[in-house]
């Protein structure tokens, strides 16, 4: 069965952030950086372990896939079968902040 995907507030305003910066630049390119972000996340329905355990974090609810230079860090919830999007990190950002 497959997971329901959600986003936390601060994922949604990462990645409206990103979104915004590109378009100021190139709006095609932007709306296409949206949509395959969104894409990738949805994968995360069917395989909400796909992604590795955060390594700065080491707990095995919270993951990340990589969308090179971005971090795409998620929470499974397996009792409620969801995966929950916390944060859209560039990695140039640093240290990852939840």
């Amino acid at each position: 069965m497959d997971y329901a995907i959600g986003w936390a507030e601060s994922a949604l305003e990462d990645l409206k952030d990103l979104v915004r910066y590109i378009a100021a630049d190139n709006p095609d390119a932007a709306e296409r950086f949206g949509k395959a972000i969104i894409r990738r996340v949805e994968v995360l329905a069917t395989f909400p372990r796909t992604g590795r355990i955060v390594p700065e974090l080491s707990d095995d609810l919270l993951r990340e896939v990589i969308w090179t230079p971005y971090r795409i860090v998620y929470e499974v919830d397996d009792s409620l079968l969801r995966v929950s999007v916390v944060r859209v990190w560039h990695g140039a950002r640093g240290e990852l902040e939840i």
